[in-house]
């Protein structure tokens, strides 16, 4: 599938409602460090190992909270994505407002980049050792 501007947009604008919607459920049930029964990684539940984005959300709920250390030991990977759902929002309005293209011009440099050996290599890598942490915590 072809990601065109429109598309991207709602794609970002829907992921981030729907992690800003989790993470308030979260917060207001405080669910978040006492119960790590909850499962929602299809591939945890279907392996029983973890995946490499297994612990993101409650590694940004612990950014929320004000616990960088603690959402770093969680999954680095959740620093990433908090960046991306507090700047998405803001830089599509931005866009929109504007009438410019400057998130998906951006997307489309980082694609690139990314179809690069040099990048692309270091990023699987740095994907496959956080998987492998993961599995080592036994998250």
């Amino acid at each position: 599938m072809v990601l065109n501007r429109n598309r991207l947009y709602i794609f970002l604008f829907i992921s981030c409602l729907a992690g800003y919607t989790w993470l308030f459920i979260n917060y207001k049930l405080n669910s978040t460090y006492a119960n790590n029964d909850i499962n929602v990684c299809i591939i945890k539940h279907v392996t029983n190992i973890p995946c490499p984005s297994c612990g993101a959300s409650r590694s940004v709920l612990s950014l929320v909270k004000g616990d960088f250390s603690d959402a770093m030991l969680w999954n680095p990977l959740g620093l990433l994505l908090a960046l991306i759902m507090v700047i998405s929002p803001i830089w599509i309005i931005y866009d929109f407002l504007e009438k410019k293209e400057t998130l998906f011009s951006y997307y489309k440099k980082m694609e690139s980049a990314f179809q690069q050996k040099k990048i692309a290599i270091p990023a699987i890598l740095l994907i496959i050792s956080n998987w492998i942490w993961n599995i080592y915590k036994d998250l």
